[in-house]
């Protein structure tokens, strides 16, 4: 079992394939940290490899004592104002008005396995021997309130998981202020922060800085994860580069409001911490009742980003994501969404059904538009019953229609929202996030259901539900665009009214669960205006997102290289788009356009109808390649080559290895083309150094050492072409 306890010194250390995560009970019963970084072995005391001495102009716990601060002390899951002057990990508030707590070292209990987290989305385990768990119990007598700590190891995973539970045994009420899921501190401050962030149709753009004395943060109190950050960290070191170097990474499982900070103190010490945004948060703790944090996954690499990012792909690809769309090759689709907007009948969603199917799609998805009154975006939102006026015999005989041609069908939701001009708005207005006597905002003409009330969740549920049962559908496309305003619930008293935001989250996930496990057949895409709520949270339900609105294929490789930090290719929906481009007005070759969507979930979005026949050849040669290879770039390791977020950018390179390392896949792309550009070489990289390798297309082998350390001279590909902006090339290697 990878978790140690040594009894005399009272350390815990947990210990992965390639890490060690050790801490200890400190004298005064709290919980300290010793050490976090590459594995160690096992030892019956790590006392003698920490020291601390008195340092000067600081507060000591006990009275006589001038060494023992919390001030000076690296610590788990710290408090403030018992001589530690930094941001906490929690605050309990009670009747007394008072903050100051002292919850100390109870028990622990260790485990084979991993138990669930209640309402909440989570890794998980299929056999007990994955992973271990250790649970710790810290109690605070005075107000009789118990924090369980829970770790999981994921021994071959290198990954470790972390989370809070507050539990009030007391007959008082107490309130929790702040309860982040995880607080780790490093003994140094020499890190750069990497983070995720954009806005709509640039998400996911990677940032990096140096740390600085002080707070540094990224956050959302929006409602969702965001577009403007994801819920997302990273310290690494200044000379870390994608394949070598040490990094930390921690990613939060959840889908609202978050914190991710880093404080470095005056001994530059980085506590790094996340979890729920505290700002505007509370929850209130009655007798007997107990709140659950958000699990979040902590990830050490010694070998550079891409080694982070791989443990996150795996590990969210086959542990956090679930059910019969897991493992499964995902479906190459059509969504008619740029080729029609809310301006279509039967007969149109038909006649582009039977174009995509002669073209080698497999799933047709049916976007906004098919309900109630729906012809633009100001009505019928919440009102999920088909618009006889565009099908006139229905949601259920067009999905057959379509089945009949030997395609899935799929359908598009926005089932947290709420048109004014609608009848569910006009039966019950009392049932959206909103603040009595005072404007409601909105966003994109509607307003957001209050989904912390469980009557609405229900109500959304039947229909949702109905819909679901009587068509054959097999995929579903859940949308969510805007973001909270006005945050308050017309069914919560007052002093429940800062859970709301969390509630309504608890409300979204609920739904999922329920529908997930009606309809284990549907394989749910998550969508939020794009990529506002592209995070672990979601993809515990939805084993794809819908990574952008924008789908040129020039931003979309900072969005694809981005995302990749954090979430596997298999999660990343990518679709090929009319030019001019319908967000940017760019034009970039078919080809083009298709290189870039290879590596994700590969899709359409535009009228096919439209194409002339050489443009209808290639797109049938694009989809047979991609099923050819989707196995290989959905479940492959992925490794980023070069940058587009590079000083100069204008290149960009990443491919996809199979496990066994006897394919791979490698996407190249050049933003504007160069006069005179000299030799363009590639360095590939997970190849087997032993294989012989054949390239698509060439008569030449090359051994896999020669591809990564002499590189390929991409020259000699595309030697007989005139240089173009935009350009791209895909390889295919199979090991001879």
């Amino acid at each position: 079992m990878p978790i140690f306890y040594n009894d005399s010194t009272r350390e815990f250390h947990l210990q992965t394939d390639k890490t060690s995560y050790i801490f200890n009970v400190l004298e005064n019963g709290q919980l300290g940290q010793l050490y976090y970084g590459k594995k160690l072995r096992h030892r019956k005391s790590f006392q003698r490899l920490f020291h601390i001495e008195a340092t000067p102009n600081t507060a000591c716990v006990n009275e006589g004592d001038l060494v023992f601060s919390l001030d000076i002390l690296k610590q788990e899951y710290p408090a403030f104002g018992t001589t530690d002057f930094r941001e906490p990990a929690y605050q309990v508030l009670q009747e007394n008005g008072s903050r100051i707590t002292h919850f100390v070292y109870q028990d622990h209990s260790i485990l084979q396995g991993k138990n669930k987290l209640e309402g909440l989305p989570a890794t998980y385990v299929e056999s007990e021997d994955e992973a271990a768990t250790l649970e710790i119990s810290l109690y605070d007598k005075e107000i009789d309130v118990e924090i369980r700590l829970s770790y999981t190891v994921f021994d071959e995973l290198n990954a470790i998981t972390r989370s809070a539970r507050f539990i009030n045994h007391g007959q008082a009420e107490v309130n929790v202020a702040r309860a982040m899921s995880a607080s780790i501190d490093l003994p140094d401050s020499n890190f750069e922060m990497v983070q995720l962030s954009g806005a709509w149709s640039r998400e996911r753009h990677i940032k990096n800085r140096k740390l600085v004395p002080g707070i540094q943060s990224i956050a959302s109190t929006r409602g969702t994860s965001s577009a403007q950050h994801n819920p997302f960290l990273a310290l690494k070191r200044p000379e870390t580069t994608e394949h070598q170097g040490e990094v930390y990474g921690v990613s939060l499982v959840y889908s609202g409001n978050f914190l991710a900070q880093v404080e470095v103190d005056h001994y530059d010490v980085s506590r790094l911490m996340i979890g729920i945004n505290p700002f505007e948060f509370n929850w209130l703790l009655k007798s007997g009742e107990d709140f659950q944090t958000p699990e979040v996954v902590l990830v050490y690499s010694a070998e550079g980003l891409n080694s982070m990012s791989q443990t996150f792909h795996r590990l969210f690809r086959t542990r956090l994501a679930r059910g019969q769309w897991r493992d499964r090759e995902r479906p190459v689709l059509i969504n008619n969404w740029e080729a029609t907007y809310f301006d279509f009948d039967e007969k149109k969603i038909f006649e582009l059904a039977k174009a995509s199917k002669a073209l080698g799609v497999e799933l047709f998805v049916l976007d906004d538009g098919w309900f109630g009154k729906r012809d633009s975006d100001t009505t019928s939102l919440g009102d999920w019953a088909p618009d006889a006026r565009k099908l006139p015999n229905g949601l259920t005989q067009l999905a057959k229609d379509i089945n009949g041609l030997g395609m899935e069908f799929g359908l598009w939701f926005e089932p947290e929202m709420v048109s004014k001009v609608s009848e569910l708005y006009k039966a019950h207005p009392e049932w959206v996030i909103r603040v009595p006597n005072r404007q409601m905002s909105h966003g994109r003409n509607q307003l957001v259901l209050d989904f912390s009330r469980q009557e609405v969740v229900d109500y959304i549920h039947g229909l949702m539900a109905g819909v679901l049962r009587d068509a054959p559908i097999s995929y579903v496309k859940w949308d969510m665009n805007r973001y909270m305003t006005e945050v308050g619930s017309l069914s919560l008293p007052a002093d429940r009214q800062r859970e709301v935001a969390h509630r309504y989250i608890l409300g979204v996930y609920s739904l999922y669960e329920r529908l997930t496990a009606e309809f284990p057949h549907v394989l749910f895409e998550s969508c939020a205006g794009g990529g506002s709520r592209f995070d672990p949270g979601m993809l515990h339900y939805a084993p794809q997102g819908w990574t952008s609105d924008d789908t040129d294929a020039v931003e979309r490789l900072k969005i694809q290289y981005g995302t990749s930090l954090v979430y596997p290719i298999s999660s990343m929906g990518a679709h090929v788009s009319a030019v001019p481009n319908h967000q940017v007005g760019r034009m970039t070759s078919l080809e083009t356009r298709a290189n870039v969507a290879y590596f994700g979930a590969f899709g359409y979005e535009l009228d096919v109808t439209m194409m002339t026949e050489a443009e209808k050849e290639t797109v049938k040669q694009q989809i047979a390649f991609y099923k050819e290879n989707r196995s290989l770039i959905q479940q492959g390791r992925f490794y980023r080559i070069e940058s587009p977020f590079a000083e100069d950018g204008n290149r960009t390179s990443w491919v996809a290895v199979s496990e066994d390392q006897r394919e791979a896949m490698l996407g190249f792309y050049q933003v504007l083309a160069q006069p005179n550009p000299g030799l363009t070489r590639i360095f590939f990289k997970g190849l087997n150094p032993e294989f012989e390798y054949a390239i698509e297309g060439m008569d030449d082998t090359f051994y896999g050492d020669e591809l990564m350390a002499a590189g390929f001279q991409l020259n000699r590909i595309r030697s007989n072409e005139h240089p173009s902006d935009f350009s791209s090339i895909v390889l295919k290697l199979k090991q001879v």
